[in-house]
């Protein structure tokens, strides 16, 4: 049975970094990034991309079927026991999507949902400062955090309920909350 753990957090909370260098040092975890699926997406100049690039500049969320589809996808296609995904749930119905398909599929269990906190300034200062593509400005930012907040309390207490919340402070060094997480998964596994 494949483990599944998803790690959410407002843009610039660095949570494609922490599991990209989790993924990195065990063999038998496979990291998805949704932000980095989407993107390479877009780059191919696919009509699926540029559906998604007509949300994803806007800083909005890309339809329920289409980001669960490629959830979906990356799960069933994944080489190792252990499945890291970031930046996944980011609404209510993306969340029951993926809570639906879990219960159909014996074959992976979600074994924890870390959120890495940080303040909307550290996030701002993160993101602004990165300046990755054209979707980095204060506009953009604001929208993606205003998308990302409203539906936080319930994805939070969905989970809690459920017993598979855990918080990590992600305004330390990428060092330490690395470690941590770390350290949290490797005790999960």
């Amino acid at each position: 049975m494949q483990k599944l753990f998803l790690i959410i957090g407002a843009p610039g909370s660095g949570k494609t970094t922490d599991a990209q260098l989790i993924a990195k040092n065990h063999e038998n975890i496979t990291h998805y990034s949704t932000g980095d699926m989407f993107r390479a997406e877009v780059s191919s100049g696919s009509e699926l991309g540029k559906t998604l690039n007509s949300y994803m500049s806007a800083g909005n969320l890309v339809p329920i079927e289409v980001a669960i589809k490629t959830i979906v996808n990356a799960i069933k296609k994944a080489p190792t026991p252990v499945i890291v995904i970031d930046g996944y749930p980011r609404s209510i119905e993306q969340m029951e999507a993926l809570d639906n398909y879990l219960a159909t599929d014996n074959e992976v269990e979600l074994v924890n949902v870390i959120e890495v906190e940080v303040s909307e300034d550290v996030a701002r200062d993160r993101v602004l400062g990165r300046a990755r593509g054209a979707d980095d400005n204060n506009e953009v930012f604001d929208n993606r955090m205003k998308v990302y907040t409203e539906p936080l309390a319930d994805i939070q207490g969905f989970y809690q309920s459920k017993n598979l919340l855990t918080k990590i402070n992600g305004e330390r060094t990428i060092e330490e909350i690395v470690a941590d997480m770390d350290k949290f998964i490797q005790s999960k596994i």
